[in-house]
């Protein structure tokens, strides 16, 4: 496995893969891998010929009074765990390899970033599509790798890659879970045990709306209320939105139609852990 942290010696490298003919995945991160983060890499290792997973806590993608300086760093075991699960390039750049002194360029979608996390976290998406831009021209692959839990920046890169004529397909995998059903996320190590146990609710409430679409519940708005009330028993009371919204456009979905999948997403904080989750439903015809 090699392991780069210089922009040139990983583009070399994957230049010489592509020559070969070699199928590239690459699956962006921002390390502290966790089984989400696994589940990505198998995915790529099952149909590509070579897997490479960044590692890169991306400032840009952080607001002013956010956990960019307490983000879980594990460098060595992120390194090792890799290595387990055969990948073949781990790409681990400094923040000044891949923003160096004048860089100045800013890569937005419009429309798709000014609701839900967009709202809650302005400057959040322009980091985001920005970096994921900067590692496709870095990386060179054939396929990229994401997670269903952050759907919004799913729908985002997607827009992105259609728009820019990115020559790569997005592959999306679905939520990894822990046993009692919390979305793995790289910020549950600042849960404490009781808190672990509150951001439940969270799930709870997704569980809730899957009922009731099941049931034949057509108006989001019902919904919605009743997933209040789920958050809301349990004492989650800071929530930034639980939205229903088409999972391609963002747009919130009023009445759900048979046969159309909607996305029903929830963000709240937990203590000072902000955590986020989602399901898709479709109401049956």
């Amino acid at each position: 496995m090699d392991v780069l942290t210089r922009i040139r010696d990983t583009q070399v490298r994957a230049e010489k893969d592509r020559r070969e003919g070699k199928t590239i995945g690459v699956v962006p991160t921002m390390g502290a891998l966790h089984e989400g983060h696994l589940s990505l890499v198998r995915a790529a290792r099952s149909s590509c010929d070579i897997v490479t997973v960044t590692i890169f806590v991306n400032p840009k993608q952080f607001g002013a009074g956010e956990d960019f300086n307490s983000y879980p760093r594990v460098l060595d075991r992120d390194i090792s765990v890799c290595e387990n699960e055969r990948v073949d390039v781990v790409f681990a750049p400094e923040a000044g390899e891949m923003y160096p002194e004048g860089f100045s360029t800013t890569v937005r979608v419009s429309g798709l970033t000014a609701s839900w996390e967009g709202s809650a976290r302005p400057t959040h998406f322009d980091g985001v599509t920005t970096v994921v831009t900067k590692l496709f021209a870095i990386t060179k692959p054939h396929r990229a790798y994401f997670g269903q839990k952050d759907a919004q920046q799913v729908a985002v890169i997607k827009r992105m890659v259609r728009d820019l004529n990115f020559d790569l397909e997005i592959v999306v995998c679905p939520i990894v879970r822990e046993p009692d059903g919390l979305a793995m996320s790289s910020r549950n190590v600042y849960l404490s045990p009781g808190e672990r146990q509150e951001a439940l609710a969270l799930v709870r409430s997704l569980k809730k709306a899957e009922e009731l679409v099941a049931s034949g519940t057509t108006k989001s708005l019902d919904i919605v209320e009743s997933m209040k009330q789920v958050l809301t028993d349990s004492e989650i009371r800071k929530r930034d939105y639980i939205a229903i919204v088409n999972p391609d456009t963002m747009e919130p979905v009023e009445t759900l139609e048979p046969g159309v999948r909607v996305l029903v997403a929830v963000a709240a904080r937990v203590g000072k852990t902000r955590l986020i989750d989602n399901t898709i439903v479709t109401l049956a015809e």
